[in-house]
């Protein structure tokens, strides 16, 4: 394997992660576990029994880099170790990598958004399916970061957590409407980030206001108001799709305007969607946003925060198979997430064309492939 970057090795960032297992049952190294994990999992393994068997299969590939003491560790051995392990501590080491991987890659946006792994429930302990809050750099293709919403909370406790761990500073947050709250608002900007929050009725006195300030703008043509408009049509898979988007900026008669944060700017975004043998349909969504900026802005800003539901959320589920997951006992699903977002972020960061899809399978075959999406940074 070539020389390791010392600022992107694995062992660098890793290397305070504690194990979890007494000392006479260390037969194999810890780091040597998570590092065959990483490339399994990179490799297409999505279990245990996977992982043991693509170390078996590269072990002489391995142990040109790997201390591997006692041979590969048994399928039995990496179960036990992920379901010890202590998510927030392997988090906090993900975290300290993908810093450096993001170092100077200047990360402007930013979305938030939860996702259930589904099959990760057992009904016979009565635990539920683990749900994750993930952050995106939409530009990037980077998972920055991932907290669990606890069984007896929901995101809204989650996503504050999530914020502490990011460095928010210049950049644009984005977060659908279970976000939409006055202390996430504030978190944002106490952070030096700014936000496009949507709006729905969970939010009774902001939706209504919203709605009243477009529908007398649109009535008066948004005569002496701070407004722009922007027109965009998206073509593709059988469907067009218009949407016509309106910004205020400086807005009057929003009730609460004080206690959200900054808030400068309103959007709404008419969308017009033709379906090939269907009748059209309209939806109207709401935005608040604390940056003072155009239609065309928040268009793309709107745009933007659905790159975590297409980049992030879908192909862990097609390319890596997440909600088909049963693993559910300790902290295996988590941490068993988190490996698939490091995977994931590794691939894409990987400058050849290709599929995640492909380029797993590909990286399974040719250990070159696998040195130049990982290799040089253990």
């Amino acid at each position: 394997m070539p020389q390791a970057n010392p600022v992107l090795a694995i062992s660098t960032h890793f290397a305070d992660l504690s194990d979890p297992r007494i000392d006479r049952t260390r037969l194999h190294e810890l780091m040597d576990i998570v590092v065959i994990a990483i490339c399994a999992v990179i490799a297409g393994a999505e279990g245990w029994v996977d992982i043991a068997k693509y170390g078996l299969a590269k072990y002489d590939w391995l142990k040109t880099f790997l201390k591997l003491p006692n041979g590969i560790p048994s399928h039995d051995t990496f179960r036990r170790v992920f379901c010890r392990m202590d998510p927030a501590a392997f988090q906090k080491c993900f975290q300290h990598w993908i810093d450096a991987l993001s170092d100077g890659l200047g990360l402007k946006r930013i979305a938030i958004d939860g996702k259930v792994v589904r099959r990760s429930f057992n009904r016979a302990t009565g635990k539920a399916a683990l749900h994750l809050v993930s952050a995106w750099a939409t530009e990037q293709h980077l998972v920055l970061g991932q907290v669990a919403v606890d069984a007896k909370s929901n995101e809204i406790t989650a996503i504050p957590k999530l914020l502490e761990m990011l460095d928010l500073s210049g950049a644009m947050v984005t977060i659908d409407a279970m976000g939409c709250q006055k202390e996430i608002a504030a978190k944002i900007r106490e952070g030096k980030g700014d936000y496009v929050l949507s709006v729905k009725e969970n939010q009774g006195r902001l939706f209504e206001d919203l709605q009243q300030c477009f529908e007398e703008g649109l009535a008066c043509d948004f005569v002496d108001m701070k407004h722009s408009s922007y027109e965009v049509v998206y073509e593709g898979h059988g469907r067009v799709e218009t949407q016509l988007v309106h910004t205020i900026q400086n807005p009057e008669g929003i009730r609460d305007i004080d206690l959200w944060k900054d808030l400068r700017a309103i959007t709404m975004v008419i969308s017009l969607r033709q379906e090939v043998g269907k009748e059209e349909t309209v939806e109207v969504r709401y935005y608040i946003g604390s940056k003072s900026a155009t239609a065309k802005s928040y268009a793309n800003y709107v745009r933007g925060h659905w790159g975590i539901e297409n980049g992030l959320h879908w192909v862990l589920d097609v390319s890596f198979d997440e909600d088909q997951s049963r693993m559910r006992t300790d902290h295996s699903a988590e941490n068993m997430a988190l490996l698939r977002r490091l995977a994931l972020s590794l691939l894409k960061q990987h400058g050849k064309k290709g599929s995640v899809r492909g380029k797993r399978l590909q990286s399974g075959w040719d250990n070159h492939l696998l040195e130049e999406i990982v290799g040089c940074k253990y």
